[in-house]
């Protein structure tokens, strides 16, 4: 498989507000390579969950060039992407997104029901990601029974029980305490190292951000230069 994982061209995306445009992301342009990590970093309306929503095919631009794993997201239908995203992409959100009245077993297993694995073999994925980000003792805890900590790590290992190719990340340490963040990071940097996947990680946070092999920089809805920072972080 070719070793191009992201690459956009005068990537646009443009939303309307009552009669206002609000320009989210403008001819943005970057490749990422299997097993980069890359941070991206702004302020906050710099773009940056925009650039990532569209790279998940959460959101479709408004105009430019995008291809996934070397798919043209924009040619694809939604049925189409829905099958891609589930088969390609594991995400992990701010808020973790777990839904209360399921176990951490039962939240991990969400995924793999859209597969043709039967309720045994989920159960042993399900498992073994658990297992894999350190909660093999969790298995039947709800989320209001876990830490922040451990509820993202179930929401990582929800993320990464398909064996997705690609891992994005938006926030994932924006709701922890300092401890629990770096718990998270670590286990993203394990990832991405031991396991090979390749990650993007939106934060806004500069400690979050060198857990990254690579960081770009994000003003005004432009990607900015390799190495160069928006004026006001300097």
């Amino acid at each position: 498989m070719n070793d191009i994982v992201i690459e956009t061209r005068g990537l646009t995306k443009e939303y309307v507000r009552d009669e206002f445009k609000v320009l989210a992301l403008n001819d943005a342009s970057i490749r990422i390579e299997r097993g980069d990590f890359v941070a991206l970093m702004g302020p906050s309306g710099s773009g940056k969950s925009t650039l990532l929503h569209l790279i998940a095919a959460m959101d479709r631009p408004t105009g430019g060039d995008i291809r996934v794993l070397g798919e043209d997201l924009r040619a694809l239908s939604d049925a189409e992407i829905a099958r891609w995203r589930n088969a390609h992409i594991g995400f992990v959100f701010q808020s973790f997104n777990l839904i209360p009245v399921l176990t951490a077993l039962e939240n991990v297993e969400l995924p793999l029901k859209l597969t043709r694995l039967d309720k045994r073999k989920r159960m042993e994925h399900a498992t073994r990601a658990l297992e894999l980000v350190g909660l093999g003792d969790r298995l039947g805890h709800t989320p209001r029974q876990l830490s922040g900590g451990q509820e993202q790590r179930v929401a990582i290992a929800r993320a990464i029980v398909t064996d997705p190719d690609l891992l994005l990340a938006d926030e994932p340490t924006g709701n922890l305490d300092a401890t629990s963040a770096r718990d998270v990071l670590t286990l993203l940097g394990r990832l991405n190292k031991e396991f090979g996947k390749t990650i993007v990680m939106v934060t806004h946070d500069p400690h979050a951000a060198r857990a990254a092999s690579r960081i770009q920089y994000l003003e005004k809805g432009q990607l900015l230069p390799a190495g160069q920072k928006p004026e006001d972080w300097q």
